[in-house]
């Protein structure tokens, strides 16, 4: 079988928008609130779909490079995200809870009233230990070696089975 670089951009460009629409689809219609960390894992899918078309249309690697750096950085904060819902390390103050030592009640009624309805470190959902997270993480690391491979392919299609 063979298969072109346009034809692997298109398929992993729409690989990024999947991801996109199953983390839209847990929010609307799973009724799962995202947190600020999600939210921050969502922009380098955007950018690797809009890479991913302009790549269609130019044809140029460049946009190939780019498309696997969006999703090496959000494979990056999905990363991030998993050590912050698994408790190894603290998350953004604006979305994780600390300890109230040493924080005036002024300050402490200000971060309360401030503060998102979701924390980014808990857990809203798993499937078998893996929460939507590590999900990113993995998926979009793949994705991001992918990206990396069809960079790296020349204008002769190649077998790739």
């Amino acid at each position: 079988m063979r298969l072109s670089r346009t034809t692997l951009t298109l398929l992993l460009t729409l690989a990024s928008a999947a991801m996109l629409l199953a983390a839209w689809g847990s929010q609307y219609i799973g009724g799962l609130a995202p947190c600020k960390l999600c939210y921050w894992q969502r922009y380098p899918h955007m950018a690797a779909v809009a890479l991913g078309l302009i790549g269609m249309a130019l044809g140029a690697r460049l946009w190939s490079w780019l498309a696997a750096a969006a999703l090496a950085t959000t494979a990056l904060l999905g990363l991030y995200h998993s050590g912050v819902e698994r408790g190894l390390w603290q998350g953004p103050s604006t979305c994780s809870s600390s300890g109230v030592g040493g924080v005036s009640a002024d300050e402490l009624m200000n971060r309360i009233m401030s503060a998102p309805l979701v924390r980014c470190d808990e857990i809203a959902w798993a499937f078998h230990g893996f929460t939507m997270a590590n999900l990113n993480a993995i998926g979009s690391a793949i994705l991001a070696l992918l990206w990396v491979w069809v960079a790296r392919r020349s204008e002769v299609d190649r077998r790739i089975f």
